[in-house]
């Protein structure tokens, strides 16, 4: 324990330096709000694209099916309770790095009532007493330094992205906290618990993805368009999770 401990340590360290150099180079002015879509690398983006789409299609998309079949809702609501529990300590690192120091607050009580009373996050008892979840990554982290969105890009099996979030996500994953806190076994169990999610997530918008994927005459414009729109608005505070409901759901 105190190895993991001495290893999230530096790592924190090194990513408070990254913090102070980021503030020195945005402190001046914050970056312009994004307008249009800047995509130079638009042909290797439609070759990830086609991978990306040729692995929901073979793999993704009737494996999501079939969890959904087998596993009972409760199931499924289990499982993601805990895997959005685990992911708490990270949104919690990246409120204190925005100075948002009431919701490192909120999602640290958050945590400790669902990893204890919640059974380790087998239960959502937080949402119950009326904290929900609120999200946050390495990304809005960034966003809220003022480094630019940078050009679009998609990511394979992650999908569409820009190149500032493409930093937030192997950010988020370097550091995650958790990961140093957790004995190998538990940390196997909690990557399982978030790939079942992501299966969960593939269900829940299936209407949605399947309409962008396989409907429209151009997916690759139509999955781009959608993401810088969504993204933009959330990081700016016009979108909250309740506005992504799947709308072709019977």
């Amino acid at each position: 324990m105190r190895l993991r401990l001495d290893i999230f340590s530096t790592s924190i360290r090194r990513l408070f330096l990254l913090v102070g150099l980021g503030f020195a180079l945005t402190a001046c002015a914050m970056a312009p709000a994004p307008t249009g879509i800047s995509d130079p690398y638009e042909g290797q983006n439609r070759a990830i694209h086609g991978f990306n789409k040729a692995v929901d299609r073979t793999l993704l998309k009737p494996t999501a099916s079939t969890y959904k079949s087998v596993a009972p809702g409760l199931v499924r609501t289990g499982i993601n309770n805990v895997a959005a529990n685990l992911s708490l300590p990270g949104i919690v690192l990246n409120d204190l790095l925005q100075l948002k120091l009431g919701a490192a607050f909120h999602n640290t009580t958050r945590f400790a009532l669902n990893s204890t009373f919640g059974l380790a996050g087998l239960l959502d008892v937080a949402t119950q007493n009326k904290l929900p979840g609120l999200p946050n990554d390495f990304g809005q982290t960034l966003y809220v330094w003022g480094v630019p969105e940078g050009a679009y890009t998609e990511l394979p099996f992650f999908g569409p992205s820009t190149q500032r979030d493409a930093v937030g996500i192997a950010v988020d994953f370097a550091v995650n906290p958790t990961k140093y806190l957790l004995q190998p076994g538990q940390r196997q169990l909690g990557t399982a618990a978030k790939l079942l999610e992501k299966l969960d997530d593939r269900n829940k918008y299936a209407g949605l993805v399947d309409s962008v994927l396989y409907g429209s005459d151009d997916s690759y414009a139509q999955s781009r368009l959608l993401y810088l729109q969504s993204r933009r608005r959330e990081l700016s505070g016009e979108l909250n999770e309740s506005q992504l409901e799947d709308p072709y759901a019977n």
